[in-house]
């Protein structure tokens, strides 16, 4: 009753037993998963932009003319600067190749010693907009800016030190 015809089906059925787990064990492994470990590659590619805007302001157009940025903190205390600050920071962040804007929003303060007290103090520089909740992953950048005995800011123009540039920065 037994013959050969049934090896035949047997190997067949085993060889293509193989093909499909082996099918499978590929398609399984070529799926990529995301992992929590990648969420905070867009959180250092933020704060990279950020610190190159940062950098960028800071660097004087021509050879000892005066930073966007250092002008930025020496007109402090002049109403608009801080909007002036926080209209070029935005136009160089959300500015892309394509032509579209990213929807990027900040707020930034400055740190500063006040000689006459001998304190660290911090004064709001830019004030968080509307889309500010609190629960935004935001990241933080920062800038250290020399300002000369020339300058005629409220940081104690008297004499010449660094002020502290603290930007946060999130996705709305």
């Amino acid at each position: 009753m037994v013959n050969d015809t049934g090896q035949l089906y047997t190997m067949e059925g085993v060889a293509a037993g193989l093909i499909m787990l082996l099918t499978a064990y590929i398609v399984i492994s070529t799926t990529s998963i995301y992992t929590t470990g990648d969420t905070h590659i867009p959180d250092m590619q933020l704060e990279q932009l950020g610190s190159d805007v940062l950098a960028m302001m800071d660097t004087p157009d021509v050879e000892g003319a005066e930073s966007d940025l250092k002008r930025y903190i020496d007109a402090d205390n002049a109403a608009d600067s801080s909007n002036q600050f926080r209209d070029a920071f935005l136009n160089y962040c959300n500015a892309t190749t394509s032509g579209t804007l990213d929807n990027l929003h900040m707020s930034a303060s400055v740190t500063y010693r006040d000689a006459n007290l001998n304190v660290i103090k911090e004064r709001p520089f830019v004030a968080p907009d509307e889309t500010w909740t609190g629960r935004e992953s935001a990241v933080r950048v920062t800038r250290w800016v020399q300002l000369d005995d020339k300058s005629r800011t409220i940081y104690d123009g008297s004499r010449a030190q660094a002020v502290l540039v603290e930007v946060l920065l999130w996705r709305a």
